[in-house]
């Protein structure tokens, strides 16, 4: 069945329209989305800026192994682009940091007591540690200097959804240059940086527009601009969504798993029209 409102179609409610494989399903990995980062950013940047990494260690892997490469450098930032975060250091350089699906950082005030799965740690001027617990080991870590292109990945991230680079009829136009199913190029991040499974779905379904559509309207990417804007702002508002591993940075759960319209809620009753989902 459609929603009856708003008055724009909204094919959410049949089996048909379900999102099967390539749905959002309380089953899709929980990977840190770009709320979930600025979350951590935000509680991580007062209790590192101007802290010096006095020393340094890692797990073996070379995906961590560029912890070390801080030692001695003093925080200056921490910034964030996409679902990364960027710590700026005093040479110049950045620590960057993909938390994957199970990282989580956290400042210790104590540094004689480590996580067994620390993969990478950060022992500051003032005797604290700063950890990087990740238990399935899919994050990882990179030292570069101020430009980001040494990294493919952070150079090919499209607009971040809150700069004016992010606009209505830029989406339009950049969805209308491919045939690829719109939620697949939001998660391809070229058109927008920073958003996943949860909140993809969550704009998607605000803005009535098909998941799997290969081309939407002018009328409609509006629609969708606007929706992926406030979900990500009322993920962060919220601290983010907690469905398994994401945590905060004092070790709390983010609150906007709460608050979700569609995203795992098959078979539950639309909050729009009160059909099933």
């Amino acid at each position: 069945m459609w929603c009856a409102q708003p008055t724009f179609s909204s094919p959410w409610h049949t089996t048909s329209a379900r999102w099967g494989s390539s749905g959002a399903t309380a089953t899709v990995l929980d990977v840190p989305e770009l709320p979930e980062v600025e979350t951590v950013r935000r509680g991580l940047e007062p209790l590192l800026v101007g802290a010096t990494f006095v020393d340094a260690g890692s797990h073996p892997s070379a995906k961590f192994l560029p912890a070390v490469e801080a030692r001695g450098a003093t925080v200056t930032h921490v910034g964030r682009r996409g679902k990364y975060l960027l710590t700026g250091l005093g040479d110049g350089r950045r620590l960057v940091i993909h938390l994957g699906m199970t990282g989580q950082l956290r400042v210790d005030p104590d540094a004689d007591a480590p996580d067994p799965y620390d993969r990478a740690w950060w022992l500051l001027d003032d005797g604290r540690r700063l950890g990087f617990r990740d238990v399935r080991r899919f994050g990882r870590l990179a030292v570069v200097g101020d430009d980001l292109s040494a990294l493919p990945t952070l150079a090919a991230l499209g607009p971040e959804p809150f700069d004016d680079a992010f606009s209505p009829e830029g989406l339009w136009r950049d969805l209308r240059r491919s045939r690829v199913r719109v939620k697949t190029q939001l998660l391809v991040q070229r058109v927008v940086a920073g958003v996943g499974n949860i909140y993809a779905d969550e704009a998607l379904w605000r803005a009535g527009v098909r998941p799997a559509a290969r081309q939407v309207s002018r009328p409609a990417a509006a629609r969708l601009h606007r929706a992926v804007i406030d979900v990500l702002a009322e993920g962060i508002e919220h601290g983010g969504t907690t469905l398994r591993d994401y945590r905060t940075v004092d070790g709390g759960s983010g609150a906007n798993q709460h608050r979700l319209d569609c995203y795992g809620r098959a078979g539950l009753a639309c909050p729009r029209c009160s059909d099933v989902l």
